[in-house]
């Protein structure tokens, strides 16, 4: 039997610790998955958490260290801000929790459940670099512990702990293991874990490729711009310390995803496993359907990293599944103003095509008026049918389904 590392064994001693907080996470073949990919795919449910998410455990690991602290201090849009708050309330300990004045309603409360009396919630700042910023300063003039939801050892360590998991669940080691990546806290600890006991898909969202940017530039580079709609791992820049772990990362082993696409594989999750899962959760395995034949007959674990997600986020999630899926599109139309015009082009509409959104403006001074009109078809091909009637009736229309800048107005 091979002997154990040094980090190895704090990663044990820290899992033990762990169980006097909350018990393991299930670790869960999934047969749809599996037979889809013909592959053993095995989720690790994170979301299943005490705080829907693997979070907690690197909150867990560096405040239990940290026993003589008796003030903390986080910044945070959730997962973090959720973890930490539980362990102050573990503790009885106190925390203060900086969230940026845009975090939903819904987060924030759940983190004053979670922390409850010892917990104070601060919201500052319309980003979270101001966010941040503003809980750095307040941890100096306060002589309390600011802990980082990623750049830290004892954190890293902690969110390592999937792995320890992971081989004792399964009692093997996994051919591949596939994470998301935001600051590279998780993937950094099950690397430094496994080492070359099995093979790494690392996987971020495309609105925010920071380990990415980082690998290109040889260190840590902060993104001018990210999307925060996969906020679970939205981070403008990889922590530092993870870095120097993940540098070694070959860059056919790092993919990214587009955020429309994470949400087909939400609704898949849940309409078919009835699995709930935040944007995040779901990026390990949506990536799935970028690398078949990697993982074609293999055993492999895909992390869930988190469940937080918040079901008024739903029909937005909805819309960009069927704007990626092709079975959505928004049209600006141009019709002339004369009776009977409108009635002329509903009869080019074929009997799969619903439509969802009509907004018209009749303008006097003009021959033709604009429509946006939504619709919504059963599969792709049918709007090819359709722009061949709209070209046929010589209609005149432009599709902006794509043009961010026209459908963030408009939609």
């Amino acid at each position: 039997m091979k002997s154990l590392n040094q980090f190895q064994k704090r990663i044990l001693q820290a899992t033990l610790e762990m169980r006097k907080v909350f018990e393991a996470t299930p670790i869960q073949k999934n047969e749809h998955l599996s037979r889809k990919y013909n592959a053993n795919i095995y989720l690790k449910r994170e979301d299943l958490s005490p705080v829907r998410s693997y979070k907690v455990r690197g909150a867990c690991n560096a405040m239990r260290k940290q026993n003589d602290v008796e003030h903390f201090v986080c910044a945070s849009a959730g997962n973090h801000a959720q973890g930490v708050a539980f362990m102050a309330s573990f503790l009885g300990v106190k925390a203060t929790i900086f969230m940026p004045i845009t975090t939903p309603q819904q987060k924030i409360s759940k983190t004053q459940i979670f922390g409850g009396n010892n917990v104070k919630v601060s919201l500052v700042g319309d980003y979270f670099d101001e966010c941040l910023a503003a809980a750095q300063e307040f941890s100096l003039q306060n002589a309390a512990y600011f802990l980082s939801p990623f750049d830290d050892i004892d954190v890293i360590e902690g969110q390592a702990t999937v792995a320890s998991e992971i081989k004792e669940q399964l009692n093997f080691s996994p051919d591949m293991i596939i994470m998301p990546v935001g600051g590279g806290g998780l993937s950094a600890g099950a690397i430094s874990f496994f080492g070359n006991e099995c093979e790494y898909t690392l996987v971020e969202p495309h609105g925010a490729t920071s380990l990415k940017a980082a690998l290109s530039a040889g260190k840590p580079k902060r993104l001018d711009e990210i999307d925060n709609f996969t906020d679970g791992a939205s981070v403008a820049m990889i922590g530092r310390l993870n870095f120097e772990i993940l540098k070694k990362i070959h860059p056919d082993c790092l993919y990214s995803v587009p955020e429309n696409r994470i949400c087909t594989t939400m609704l898949e999750m849940l309409d078919i496993e009835g699995i709930v899962l935040e944007p995040a959760g779901a990026l390990s395995i949506d990536v799935l359907k970028d690398i078949p034949s990697k993982i074609a007959g293999r055993n492999i674990v895909c992390v869930a990293t988190g469940g937080n997600f918040d079901f008024e986020r739903l029909p937005e999630v909805k819309e960009r599944a069927g704007r990626f899926s092709g079975i959505k599109k928004y049209l600006i139309l141009s019709l002339p103003q004369r009776p009977g015009a409108l009635r002329d082009f509903l009869k080019t509409l074929g009997p799969n095509e619903d439509i969802t959104r009509f907004e018209y403006l009749k303008k006097s001074a003009r021959n033709f008026g604009s429509i946006l009109i939504g619709l919504e078809t059963k599969g792709p091909e049918d709007f090819k049918a359709l722009f061949s009637r709209l070209d046929e009736g010589e209609y005149k229309y432009k599709d902006i389904t794509e043009d961010q800048i026209l459908s963030q107005f408009l939609i």
